[in-house]
Order: C-alpha cells, then structure tokens, then sequence
C-alpha cells in the first residue's frame, strides 16, 4: 500500500530511522578498503557518471551499484513520460527558476535538512553556497531537458545524488557527532521524501499564487516527473510519492506545519541563497525578485524562512502600494515586461521574466567559477 494522507505521518516517522542501505554500504566499503581516497575522490567519480559509460573503469562494487540502481520506477510507462514532458514543455523556466528558490528555501524549513545541510556547509559553506545551488539547479534545469526521461540522462544525474546523499551519511556516521537518537538518520528517507514534496506539490502551489496556470494532466505530468526521481533517490516503493497530484497535495498540507520550523540553520541558510542571488541582480531587480518569492511561499513560511521583506511585499495580494510598486519595479528594470493592471497579480508578468534571468544564471554558474570551489571536505562544520 502506498503513501496515504492516514497514514504518512506514521510512514514519515518510520521513514526518519532509515538511509538507504544499498547506497551506504556500497559508499562505506568503497572508503574503508581505499578503492576510492575517501569524499572527495568519491565526488569526483560521481562526477563523471554518465549514461552508457564503460562500467569497467570504476570499481567494481560501485560498478555493479549502478547496474542495480540503472533500474527504472516499477510502474513506469510511456504515458508517464508523456505527461512530463508536456509540464517541461509548458512550463520548464519557470518551474527550474522557483524550484531553485521557493524548493530550495522550503528544504531549509526542515530543521534537521537545514541541520544537515548546514554542518556539511564546506560544500560551499560559509565561503558561499554557490556550489551547492549551482549543483542543485543542475537537476532542476536537467528534468526538461529533451529526452532526459528517455535516454538516461536524468536517472545518472539523480543517482548521482543518491551517492551524495550516501557520502552525507557517512561523513556524520565517521565524524561520532551526530545525534540518532534525536534526528533520526542522516538525510534519510523522510528528507528525501519531504523534499520531494516540497519540490513537487510546493511547487505547484507557488505557481498557482504566482497566477501560472498549469493543466490538470500538466500536474500529473509534474507529479509523474518527481515520481521518477524519487525512485532514483534511492526511497523504496513504499514510499515513492504517488503519481496523482491532489493526493500528494493532501498529504504534503497535512503534515507541513509538523516539518517546517524557524531555526537558525535555516534562516542562515535562507540569507545565504539570497546574498548569492543579490549578487547577480541589480537593486531594485533583486528586491523585485524577493517579493516573488515571499508572495510565493506566502508570509507565514517566508517568515520562518527569514526571507527580507520590503514595500514590494507588503501585501498578500497584489493591489494598493504594493502592487503599483511591483509593477513599476518590473516595469523599470525587466525591461518594459511587466504591465499595471489593477486587480491582476503582477507576479505572474514577473516571474516570466525572472525565470529566464535566474536559469541563465544558474548556467553561468554551472560552467564558471561558481561551480568550481572545493569538493566536501572529509570533515564537518562550517567553521561558525
């Protein structure tokens, strides 16, 4: 039986006790006999994962890892990958642009991901996330690529973050500091399916906040797609989230306010993700793109979040000062592309053109400086 709004939390809770033992054993023994000279060797070999490359160049075991994990989703079919690619077709600018915003922030929100995430922050860390976004905003701006639910190109570059996710948990395994009895394991598997959540069905609400409408088969298209790189995470059949849309949006708004809190980890990590961002947009353009955001996330979660507010966001709707100062900003500094309309969500004009800022962005930073800082270091913290 799948994943129910009755019963995910309880699934949840059991899901927190468990990594993914496959890839954790796998990760240990390639350590611990010196087939791979330790993290950092392991990143760069994971980096070089492709699909239909020469298994015999790796390790074996990581070899034969990858045969098993080549598998795809047990119930998946050509009318699945259909309907995701008619989502990306309709929709693959924006959704990579707010996945890399409103996704990332909303994993934030999870005390022990910011937690995580934080204390392995020397994967960019206090010297910049820069890495990090940028290799997250890899797998957004990879989904709707063309074919890369046909030809492997997604499922190498998901498992490719199912090693990461693995080498996490054996960071804080060897490091002797990480508290199981309170957090659960590592990046487990209610991270990997919170965050999937957030990914999918947040993402879903943000764009209808935002006034992007996106088709009911478009939804299931999108659920579909995550569907998919939820089994490439490494998360058992049990626990995949399901393929329709209203079901997993039930379950995601019965269980949010229980796995989304205000801490300091996350709101240090929120302000990390915006003095990255703020660096590539000039003043007002950032302010502008900020109050997207917050009227995306709605108030209550941008608070916890620790996103800035501003004039621009001052209103939950679109209307008085706040809507006449959005669509002057979008107007002066988007280039023309945001028309005042008195009763319309000007959000919806800007992020049209946000989003093609935002993912030529993240592509500079994928093939520049800002994805070549340091690999994980074989140590924790971030020097705070």
């Amino acid at each position: 039986m799948g994943l129910t709004t009755a019963t995910i939390a309880s699934e949840l809770e059991e899901a927190n006790k468990v990594g993914d033992p496959k890839a954790d054993q796998m990760v240990s023994e390639l350590i611990d006999n010196k087939e791979i000279d330790g993290v950092n060797a392991l990143f760069r070999t994971i980096g070089t994962l492709k699909p239909g490359q020469d298994l015999s160049e790796l390790p074996p075991r990581l070899a034969e890892f990858l045969k098993e994990a080549a598998a795809g989703p047990p119930d998946w079919s050509e009318a699945d990958v259909k309907a995701a690619e008619s989502f990306f077709a309709h929709h693959h600018g924006e959704v990579s642009m707010l996945q890399g915003t409103v996704g990332l922030i909303g994993t934030y929100l999870s005390p022990t991901g910011a937690f995580t995430l934080r204390s392995t922050g020397r994967l960019g860390g206090v010297q910049g996330p820069g890495r990090r976004l940028s290799q997250s905003s890899r797998l957004f701006l990879d989904m709707g690529n063309k074919n890369a639910l046909r030809d492997g190109t997604l499922a190498a570059n998901v498992t490719k973050v199912r090693l990461v996710h693995a080498s996490v948990r054996q960071l804080h395994r060897k490091s002797g500091e990480w508290d199981y009895a309170k957090w659960g394991e590592p990046v487990s598997q209610k991270y990997t399916t919170g965050a999937t959540c957030v990914f999918s069905t947040q993402i879903i609400q943000a764009m209808d906040r935002l006034g992007i409408d996106v088709a009911k088969d478009d939804a299931k298209g999108f659920m579909c797609a995550w569907h998919y790189v939820n089994h490439y995470l490494g998360t058992p059949e049990k626990w995949l989230l399901p393929k329709d849309p209203d079901l997993v949006e039930s379950m995601w708004n019965h269980v949010r306010d229980e796995e989304w809190k205000k801490t300091d980890d996350g709101v240090f990590m929120t302000k990390q993700a915006v003095d990255f961002y703020k660096k590539f947009y000039p003043p007002g353009v950032h302010d502008a793109f900020i109050a997207m955001v917050r009227h995306a996330f709605t108030d209550k979660y941008a608070d916890m979040a620790g996103l800035p507010k501003s004039i621009l966001g001052t209103a939950a709707k679109p209307i008085a000062a706040g809507h006449d100062m959005v669509s002057g900003i979008g107007s002066g500094l988007f280039g023309g592309g945001v028309k005042k309309a008195t009763g319309v969500n000007p959000y919806k004009e800007i992020v049209g053109i946000a989003s093609k800022s935002f993912n030529e962005i993240q592509k500079f930073a994928l093939t520049h400086d800002q994805d070549n800082q340091p690999q994980m270091h074989q140590e924790l913290h971030d020097n705070r």
